[in-house]
């Protein structure tokens, strides 16, 4: 059995989803404010249109804290919200006409363009569109309020768009058409002369070509990938449309080569600090190869001493070379079901940089100490070196934790058990300073495939999370905050991991949901609530048939989880300064990281490191979260045909799934192990439903309620591997078993 070699989720914080609210007047930048910005755009009302000195609309806002103050003014002054000039007085700017804008999708009568800047999607009716097309950059003019958000017309088209798309072909009786993936939400028609050889359900890349009264209606195949019934080609097209590298250039390679060569010299011994005789040990998942922490833990007097030692990247990935370059271009590693799309060459992913046990290797440590309560009372960083003692798995310290370890596992990390027991100790502590100071704790719902030896998936099992999982999360997350702590003390350039406040319009569209499906939640009805008050409501449901909805929208309530070379905080982690530092070898942010702060240590100035960093952590941390978006992108789409593959092997099948998602014309149904499927209200007889706009439906003949969160018996009636789409039938549904094979509508 093959099984994906994605790493479990450390120290990402909660996994969050930006969301649509309908807006009472347009502002390019009204969906992206902070509760500060909310407070100087009413302050500015109340000033008029004059404008004001900014110290005195610090006081009129209400912003007691001046960095808080100035930080969200340069956000409006960034956003074009607001004016500031040489003299410092500000007022609000004039209103917005025209906006620059990416068109993000387009259906047959209609397209919706996301500002450059900032804000919601703007609607587009379809004789406005002028010829755009779906990752056209365009300007918008004609804006307008409408009440379930702002419209706008295409004024002129700057720049087209050089998104790759693919699709699904179907062949009949009337010719070829190919149903688009993604944002294009029609079909394309074919003509035989540009079909390339597909046939009839293939994945393909295809152009789409204007007709001759200017719309999008036809295209060309460009490349064939193989059958769209198998989710490895689906994954294959989905890394082709999200360009998602998969090569690396040959002058990469040849760097790689001649880097996997080197190793620990006595140079490297006289610069660093010596940790060989220590007991550190890694902890990974048994098909893990690229290993890139190790942890060690003693007990002192005051508490707990802390070691986290990553593998030292940027020692060997230098700044400006091929290997960064490319390194900057990929963002991060990419996980799918079959393979990992590394972020650095093989050579370095699993070898001069993976920290393998028996070998001397070069590492970066956050060295913390912490008294008996779980409070970081100092930290350093130190270029190292170690010799990790025992490669841990996380089944097996599970085990061992569990009380039911073998003798021989305990043989096996006897060298490291002192360490590895004072560890969890600690974590035990962080992780209940943790729950204190409000940290949600949102359920995932990633899926873990088992894959057979031809690549076709077999299982699909819930990804959970063990003792030691858990363990090794909280020792990461401090060292991540050590690092934020480092950078903002010697005020050098850094790159954050930030999660801001949701925003208050949200919150109450939440409140609002909450109430009608009989969840308690007070808390965050009280002027501006805290992660702890997410918390207690997520608290309230956990274990119960509602806990994977609330869940779902907590997380589409909160903005999503990002880089900046500000430090904003992280709401989910309830946290005041957090970053990536952990995992330089398939995030690009942790090796930027690294590289600041290795100038740090070596005891440069800061305000040359400031002169240095500045653009280059600005830059890294904007294309680091657009690398990173791509990628979680392509990965839930490939997750999306994997779970078809195997629900498409068990058509008939009845089982009992919690209702997800309510729309017009049906509902969404979760199973067990976090397939989700749709169930068409025409699929209920005799039925005549009332839909209430957002929770349920009630059956006006019956009274009968189809309502989130409540149980729903289903058969599995369809799933389409192209699409990732599953349907369910109600229980009490006849299958006709000739229509069991897929559904491409």
């Amino acid at each position: 059995m093959k099984k994906n070699a994605r790493p479990p989720r450390r120290n990402a914080g909660p996994r969050t989803f930006s969301g649509h609210s309908s807006a009472e007047s347009y502002s390019p930048s009204s969906a992206a404010h902070s509760l500060e910005e909310k407070f100087i755009v009413a302050a500015l009302k109340r000033c008029g249109g004059e404008g004001v000195p900014s110290r005195s609309l610090q006081r009129e806002s209400g912003i007691r804290d001046k960095d808080a103050f100035y930080g969200a003014l340069h956000h409006l002054e960034e956003s074009g919200e607001v004016l500031v000039d040489k003299d410092h007085w500000v007022k609000l700017a004039p209103p917005v006409t025209e906006i620059e804008a990416t068109l993000v999708s387009i259906s047959e009568r209609f397209g919706f363009a996301r500002p450059t800047k900032a804000g919601e999607d703007i609607f587009i009716p379809g004789r406005d569109l002028n010829g755009a097309f779906v990752g056209d950059t365009v300007i918008l003019c004609g804006l307008q309020k409408r009440d379930r958000g702002p419209s706008g017309r295409v004024k002129r088209i700057v720049q087209r768009g050089e998104n790759k798309i693919t699709g699904t072909v179907h062949v009949d009786e009337h010719g070829a058409r190919v149903t688009p993936d993604g944002p294009i939400r029609y079909d394309l028609e074919v003509p035989q002369s540009l079909l390339g050889g597909a046939k009839d359900r293939d994945k393909v890349l295809l152009e789409p070509r204007q007709d001759g009264r200017g719309d999008w209606r036809q295209a060309a195949v460009k490349m064939v990938f193989g059958c769209g019934d198998r989710a490895r080609v689906c994954a294959d097209a989905i890394i082709e449309r999200c360009g998602i590298p998969t090569q690396f250039p040959p002058e990469v390679l040849a760097q790689a080569q001649e880097i996997s060569q080197m190793t620990v010299t006595e140079e490297d011994l006289a610069h660093r600090l010596d940790l060989r005789e220590e007991p550190i040990f890694t902890i990974d998942s048994a098909d893990a190869k690229d290993l890139d922490d190790a942890v060690s833990a003693r007990k002192t007097a005051e508490g707990y001493t802390l070691g986290v030692h990553i593998a030292d990247v940027s020692h060997y990935v230098k700044a400006g070379t091929p290997m960064d370059l490319e390194a900057f271009r990929r963002g991060t590693s990419v996980y799918f079901a079959d393979r990992v799309i590394p972020m650095l060459p093989e050579a370095l992913s699993n070898g001069v940089c993976s920290l393998n046990a028996g070998t001397e290797k070069l590492t970066f440590s956050a060295l913390m100490d912490f008294d008996q309560e779980g409070n970081m009372i100092d930290y350093r960083f130190e270029k190292t070196v170690i010799n990790s003692q025992v490669r841990g798995v996380y089944s097996e310290v599970n085990a061992i934790l569990a009380g039911t370890a073998s003798k021989e596992l305990l043989d096996k990390y006897a060298p490291v058990m002192e360490s590895l027991q004072t560890a969890k100790e600690l974590a035990d502590i962080l992780a209940a300073n943790g729950k204190a100071r409000g940290q949600m704790d949102l359920t995932s719902d990633e899926i873990k495939f088992v894959l057979d030896e031809d690549g076709i998936c077999v299982d699909i099992l819930p990804r959970t999370q063990g003792a030691s999982e858990e363990m090794i999360e909280q020792l990461m997350v401090a060292a991540n905050c050590a690092a934020a702590k480092a950078s903002l003390k010697a005020r050098i350039p850094f790159l954050y991991r930030v999660h801001e406040h949701p925003s208050p319009d949200r919150v109450l569209e939440l409140c609002d949901l909450l109430e009608r499906l009989g969840v308690p939640c007070k808390e965050l009805t009280r002027g501006n609530p805290e992660a702890k008050d997410f918390a207690a409501v997520l608290n309230r449901v956990k274990g119960t048939g509602k806990e994977s909805v609330v869940n779902q929208r907590i997380l589409r309530t909160m903005d999503k989880a990002r880089y900046d070379h500000r430090e904003l905080g992280h709401f989910g982690l309830a946290l005041a300064e957090y970053s990536h530092f952990t995992s330089p070898i398939r995030r690009y942010p942790d090796t930027s990281i690294h590289r600041i702060l290795s100038g740090l240590v070596r005891g440069a100035d800061p305000e040359d490191l400031g002169k240095r960093y500045r653009t280059f952590a600005e830059e890294a941390a904007a294309e680091s979260s657009k690398t990173e978006v791509r990628a979680v992108t392509g990965e839930r789409d490939a997750e999306d045909c994997y779970t078809a593959e195997y629900m498409r092997q068990h058509l008939g099948e009845h089982h009992v799934g919690v209702i997800n998602g309510v729309t017009p014309k049906g509902i969404f149904v979760k199973l067990p192990n976090n397939a989700e499927g749709f169930v068409s209200l025409q699929d209920f007889q005799d039925c005549d439903f009332e839909y209430d706009g957002e929770i349920m439906h009630r059956d006006l003949r019956s009274g009968r309620v189809l309502m989130m969160g409540q149980e729903l018996p289903i058969i599995v009636a369809a799933a389409d591997v192209a699409t990732g789409r599953i349907d369910f039938v109600p229980s009490s549904v006849t299958l006709d078993p000739n229509a069991r094979e897929g559904s491409g509508d």
